[in-house]
């Protein structure tokens, strides 16, 4: 182990998304005020920052994706685009003096803890290492960018933009444009490249569901009442948060329950799909599998786009990539100027963990995670890891705003850190039998979801594992998890660890 710095943080938060800053902020809250924020990009705002391409918005209402504790007033549209994202999580870092915790352009290759001293340390490319008491992990569910595994992909000699690294610098208008991937980021780039591509060619593995938008312009005076009257936007917040987990829990975790709802919602979806005047091109973007097995989207302009004459979709496999463009395996090729990727992000080879992190006894969690199944308790801690707050963990996304999965571990982390100060102890881990039972009942939970009960062979979805496990979604309720944060049985977790006056006294012997 390298000689790490001598000063130790009460806290290390690895990632400055909207994950990232509410654990600070929650931190600071329960009165921890030493704390870096280690990012790997050049500026705040996670997928907000990296995700700069036409098109670009929010896919559930404005009102609902924000902090309940930090309203913004402000949104232009119901689905507000990326910039008002971004210039969003700008104002929280600033109104909650995150920003100067900040560290950018560090990217973090490992966390190890350090039993003895009872602190993590953090080792950073480029530089001297971190040590902390607690370490906070919220690299984001779609941090790790997919590229395409394609022979001769490098042997093309025109631009290569993939969605996470947008470059305006590239020239579109006029160009033979080649996209791969029809995921949730093409549905929303693929009508702004028609736009201005003078030939533009779909690359589609898998058809998404896809519905209508109701996108609408916020006038001024709503915004003008919403900044005087914050009661009346909460009214709008919940009532649109609560359409959203109806929708969530009848019609993918309570499938077997009602699989009416999932149906209508799937008619809805082919009802839309009758935009495609081509009866094969519509055919190639219809499904095969269940409405609900993979994240389904909202666009108006997606399917019109396919009857654009200088718009084609192609579904035969890629063979290989030439200097020129793209060979299928039929043999067919396109001839192309600019090839556009937007293959996704890769969840679980990438980011579960983004880092190597070894806990107690020298157990590495991506390591465990594979062979003993994805797991994590209330889908926040992992036994062997003491004062670990992983916040992007299995069974820890709630409902379709990914705030309420940050505020309800926000609630966690208070009722955990708080019984940590009132025991006047340094240290907490979840136990071995908690975690199991954890599992045990996620595991049951999720046989009533669409994604046992449905037909999702075909979906590629990442909402399931290498192993063909759904683990990353929380098969219950935001009710449900809020609850939890609340109330989980503080015998759960064992705390212990030197009195801090002791440990400082080894942090500073090891000094």
């Amino acid at each position: 182990m390298s000689n790490p710095s001598t000063h130790v943080h009460d806290a290390i938060v690895v990632g400055a998304g909207f994950g990232g800053m509410g654990a600070a902020i929650q931190l600071k809250r329960n009165g921890y005020d030493d704390l870096v924020i280690l990012e790997r990009e050049s500026d705040l705002g996670g997928t907000w920052h990296v995700n700069r391409y036409p098109g670009l918005a929010v896919d559930i209402p404005s009102s609902t994706y924000s902090y309940s504790f930090e309203p913004n007033p402000h949104w232009t549209r119901l689905f507000a685009p990326g910039s008002e994202l971004k210039a969003y999580a700008a104002h929280v870092a600033d109104t909650y003096g995150l920003r100067e915790l900040m560290r950018f352009d560090t990217v973090v290759e490992s966390a190890t803890w350090d039993d003895d001293a009872q602190v993590w340390q953090v080792d950073v490319a480029d530089g001297e290492p971190f040590r902390a008491r607690f370490l906070l992990t919220a690299t984001g569910f779609l941090s790790q960018p997919r590229l395409p595994d394609i022979a001769g992909i490098e042997s093309f000699t025109g631009a290569v933009v993939h969605t996470t690294r947008w470059n305006d610098e590239v020239e579109l208008s006029g160009k033979r444009v080649g996209i791969i991937g029809t995921g949730a980021t093409a549905v929303q780039l693929i009508p702004e490249l028609a736009d201005v591509a003078a030939d533009l060619t779909v690359f589609q593995r898998t058809p998404i569901w896809v519905t209508a938008k109701p996108d609408l312009p916020v006038p001024a005076l709503v915004r003008k009442v919403f900044s005087a009257l914050p009661l009346t936007q909460r009214a709008v917040r919940l009532g649109g948060t609560a359409l959203l987990e109806a929708l969530m829990v009848s019609a993918v975790l309570h499938y077997d329950q009602v699989p009416l709802v999932n149906a209508a919602a799937e008619r809805l979806a082919r009802l839309h799909l009758r935009q495609v005047k081509d009866p094969d091109t519509r055919a190639r973007l219809t499904p095969d599998y269940t409405f609900g097995c993979k994240r389904p989207t909202f666009s108006n302009t997606y399917y019109p786009t396919f009857n654009r004459e200088h718009v084609h979709l192609e579904t035969h496999s890629i063979g290989h990539v030439d200097a020129h463009g793209i060979v299928t395996a039929d043999g067919s090729r396109t001839d192309l100027d600019v090839l556009v990727l937007a293959t996704g992000f890769d969840l679980w080879e990438a980011n579960f963990p983004a880092l190597r992190i070894v806990g107690r006894g020298g157990r590495d969690l991506g390591q465990w995670w594979r062979e003993r199944r994805f797991q994590a308790y209330e889908g926040v801690a992992v036994p062997g890891f003491p004062n670990l707050v992983s916040l992007n963990s299995p069974y820890s996304y709630s409902g379709l705003s990914y705030f309420t999965t940050i505020e309800s571990q926000m609630r966690h982390m208070d009722r955990l850190l708080t019984e940590l100060r009132r025991r006047r102890a340094t240290s907490f881990e979840v136990s071995e039998s908690a975690n199991a039972e954890f599992l045990d009942d996620m595991t049951a939970r999720v046989g009533h979801s669409i994604f046992t009960l449905g037909s999702c062979a075909g979906a590629n979805s990442y909402y399931f594992n290498q192993h063909g496990e759904a683990t990353l979604l929380r098969p219950t309720s935001t009710r449900h998890a809020f609850r939890a944060a609340r109330t989980f049985p503080l015998s759960d977790y064992d705390f212990g660890g030197l009195p801090r006056t002791e440990q400082e006294a080894t942090l500073q012997d090891a000094d």
